[in-house]
């Protein structure tokens, strides 16, 4: 009588360990925003103060911002500290990416991994303060002063912060613009010298891009121009030094 024969094994599913990893991660990282938010929610009020400041410095005696929903000054405060829980943990967040890559990369690679991570999040908050300190004033200072006689301005709080997280978007990843070419430039997709040649492209490519971006003043258009470029020009030699002194791959540099 024949024996039965027996099921095959079952492969070993690598994916499978990937998508566990990956899970792994996710959670670690809205772990650790929401350890972050928990605190900053007892001060979400404080928060909004903070960031309405620009503004409300600039607003003649007597005037104030109002709330034309009826959630509107729960909700807005809440949105608020939600979006500073996820910058302030952003760190975490970029670590826990970086190790779920970091077994997949080459020796040389890893030791760019996290001096690129620490910059780009450096940068981000770097555009998102300068900002902060010097664009919101200024464009602030332009609108107030061009406001029409009789008008009083009250602007809406939850439109307020939409239109401060804008800038602040435009800004931080505007100063993103090094890291950017670093990462284009080490994946082969461009060369510093074709990066070079098209200064003039890049140049006018900017200026449009402030004018989206920004509000409809020449002197916000170029406090994000002018720093966006220059940050081109630093990309450039960023990227120049790393290529330069960049090893080749070697067997011993192989992913473990």
């Amino acid at each position: 009588m024949a024996e039965p024969q027996q099921e095959p094994q079952a492969p070993e599913q690598p994916l499978l360990a990937h998508l566990i990893e990956l899970r792994s991660r996710v959670v670690k990282a809205l772990a650790g925003i929401l350890v972050v938010l928990i605190p900053l929610l007892f001060f979400a009020s404080d928060l909004y103060t903070f960031l309405a400041t620009p503004l409300m410095t600039l607003l003649p005696a007597g005037s104030s911002m109002i709330a034309t929903e009826v959630a509107a000054p729960f909700l807005t405060p809440f949105k608020l500290a939600a979006i500073v829980a996820f910058a302030v943990a952003l760190p975490w967040v970029l670590y826990q990416i970086w190790a779920f890559v970091a077994p997949g990369l080459y020796r040389n690679e890893r030791k760019l991994v996290l001096p690129i991570l620490a910059s780009g999040t450096g940068l981000f908050y770097a555009g998102v303060a300068f900002a902060y300190y010097l664009v919101l004033p200024t464009v602030f200072k332009f609108f107030i002063g061009s406001t029409p006689a009789g008008v009083s301005v009250m602007t809406d709080v939850s439109k307020y912060l939409d239109f401060v997280l804008k800038l602040f978007m435009a800004f931080g990843f505007a100063f993103e613009m090094p890291v950017a070419i670093v990462l284009m430039v080490l994946t082969g997709f461009v060369t510093p010298a074709q990066l070079a040649a098209r200064r003039d492209y890049v140049l006018v490519g900017v200026f449009v891009a402030a004018a989206i971006l920004t509000p409809p003043d020449v002197l916000s258009q170029l406090m994000l121009a002018v720093p966006a470029y220059l940050l081109y020009e630093v990309g450039i030699l960023a990227a120049r030094w790393i290529v330069r002194g960049r090893p080749v791959a070697e067997e011993s540099d192989l992913p473990s």
